[in-house]
């Protein structure tokens, strides 16, 4: 009998050599926060909360970041 296997599949670290790349399949509007949220291990639930966090605070300057990431990377 083989031991019971769940697939975690929600945080997928990238390999540091692959580099970052949008996650399109996880993501909502472009894939950015699922793609760093990949990227660095972590939920990307998290990295929308700080998104939005940053986005209050920084006067919507986190929008033009997120729009840069996500028409520059792949």
């Amino acid at each position: 009998m083989s031991p019971l296997r769940f697939d975690d599949s929600a945080v997928r670290p990238v390999e540091k050599s692959g580099g970052f790349r949008l996650d399109k399949v996880r993501g909502k509007m472009m894939g950015v926060c699922a793609g760093i949220g990949n990227y660095f291990g972590v939920d990307a639930t998290l990295v929308r909360v700080a998104f939005a966090i940053a986005t209050v605070l920084g006067f919507g300057s986190a929008i033009v970041v997120y729009l840069l990431i996500g028409l520059i990377a792949d």
